[in-house]
């Protein structure tokens, strides 16, 4: 991916070059340039193309500010109910990512979340402990973190 990103660079400094103009908007155009010219030839390439990724990190933080936006409503509904009507509970979440990275950025998105917080991990570190303030379904709760960050993670990382 850096290689990419360095050749990318490279190509918009070759545009600005050969358009003999060295402003930031010519950089820009010679960087989109180069984007559209490795889409291209990704074919012939030994490697993914970088940008794909970059998409998939993009995805990931609107993913986040979606859940968090949704779990501050969420609490704000449950602190602001006349009646106290929560199920607190602690889960327990396999999952199938592989390093300690992701695992890591999971259970940091996940306590970045307001309403739920990581507590433990399991000693293979596959198993993630979780306190909701609010869980009426424990699989439907793990299901949905598998959709959603879990499935996320993996397509930045694999």
């Amino acid at each position: 991916m850096a290689f990419q990103i360095l050749l990318n660079i490279g190509l918009a400094i070759i545009w600005m070059l050969l358009r003999n103009e060295f402003s930031p908007v010519e950089f820009f155009i010679g960087y989109i340039v180069g984007i559209a010219l490795l889409f291209v030839l990704r074919r012939f390439l030994t490697f993914d193309f970088y940008f794909r990724r970059v998409i998939a990190i993009v995805k990931l933080i609107v993913l986040f500010i979606k859940e968090l936006i949704l779990a501050n409503i969420d609490v704000i509904k449950i602190v602001l109910s006349p009646k106290l009507d929560i199920q607190p509970g602690i889960i327990a979440v396999p999952t199938k990512l592989k390093t300690d990275w992701e695992v890591t950025l999971l259970s940091s998105l996940i306590s970045l979340t307001p309403g739920t917080l990581t507590m433990y991990f399991s000693e293979d570190g596959r198993t993630i402990y979780i306190h909701s303030i609010h869980v009426p379904d424990k699989e439907a709760m793990i299901k949905q973190i598998h959709n959603t960050f879990e499935k996320a993670i993996m397509e930045v990382t694999q």
